[in-house]
């Protein structure tokens, strides 16, 4: 089969992989009828997560079930199924908390690399969702968004603590803060202040329920949403980046007693204690455990309720992935939508 493959900073290149196989008895191969690229791929292809060897990429996916392993009850082939960057067994004590991401048996799907014509995906049966029927081709960009980026501002927005009436600040306008807007909408938040700079995703914001635009970046984005707030901050904020300057502006923007949603894979993030205990925050986040809103989110895309695949600005074949990584490290895409 082919599949990316990261070899160094910049090079990443469309190769003859193995075809995967039934490893674990838990184990489903899947033929992806979509995958793409994420905003946290950028990290290692960019040089900042450094890799040792060439690596495969991509950790979201949906497609049709090839194979399924002896113990695989719930998952058969024929099916279309979405599912999450985390294996998990969705049966463990962490799984039924809701927090699948941290399943005592997780395997991070990204170590086996989805932006490929096939992929093996363990724990079948608590990993994959299948949908009711075969989707039609123009659900797919939307459910493909479900298996990561949509799943991600879903548990951002419920991290933060978006309800009905609130108001709620996004910091950060790639594909997971545009869709946590749409969660916040869905939620039922009543205003929306998106941080942005770039005219696309502001306009896509706004078509996802944002009701306020800050082009301001750190204590001064902190301070005009304030501004926009009576002098008292974002009941709900969602933190969509991963940098210091981004974490310290989600903190900033939130009224005392309200509660930060960070899913932004951290960089060199340090929390100054003094200031955290003055803001007296509520902190919810890290990797998020999207197969818990999985049957949720299918079930929305299916009956046509959102339409997240509108967060991919950019499709290309598999064996343009090149050109796909060049497009969103320079910004010229939101998200990138890659058919094999």
């Amino acid at each position: 089969m082919h599949g990316a493959v990261l070899y160094a900073p910049y090079d990443i290149r469309d190769v003859e992989r193995p075809d995967p196989t039934i490893i674990e008895p838990t184990d489903a191969i899947i033929r992806l009828s979509a995958t793409c690229i994420c905003g946290s791929d950028l990290w290692p292809y960019r040089g900042i997560d450094p890799i040792s060897e060439p690596t495969p990429m991509g950790h979201e996916y949906v497609g049709i079930v090839e194979e399924a392993g002896s113990a695989v009850t719930t998952i058969k082939p024929g099916q279309f199924v979405v599912g999450s960057f985390f294996a998990s067994d969705n049966t463990c004590p962490i799984c039924q908390a809701g927090y699948q991401s941290r399943c005592v048996h997780a395997e991070p799907i990204g170590a086996i690399g989805t932006q490929a014509e096939y992929a093996r995906i363990p724990l079948a049966d608590g990993t994959l969702v299948a949908t009711p029927d075969i989707p039609s081709d123009d659900l797919i960009p939307s459910l493909l968004a479900a298996s990561d980026v949509l799943g991600t501002g879903w548990f951002a927005a419920v991290a933060a603590d978006v309800a009905p009436g609130r108001t709620v600040a996004v910091v950060g306008d790639g594909a997971v803060g545009v869709l946590a807007v749409l969660a916040a909408k869905q939620l039922g938040a009543e205003r929306i202040i998106i941080m942005s700079r770039h005219e696309d995703r502001q306009k896509l914001a706004a078509e996802f329920g944002a009701t306020d635009i800050v082009t301001e970046r750190g204590d001064a984005g902190a301070a005009q949403v304030k501004e926009l707030t009576d002098g008292l901050g974002a009941h709900s904020t969602i933190e969509a980046v991963g940098t210091q300057e981004s974490m310290m502006q989600a903190i900033g923007s939130t009224r005392p007693g309200g509660a930060v949603g960070y899913v932004g894979v951290p960089h060199e993030v340090a929390l100054p204690g003094e200031e955290l205990f003055f803001a007296e925050v509520h902190l919810l986040g890290g990797p998020a455990p999207v197969r818990r809103f999985l049957p949720e989110l299918i079930n929305l895309i299916c009956n046509r309720k959102i339409n997240p695949g509108r967060v991919f600005d950019l499709e290309l074949p598999l064996s343009e992935v090149a050109a796909g990584y060049r497009a969103m490290d320079d910004r010229r895409a939101i998200k990138v939508l890659l058919r094999p």
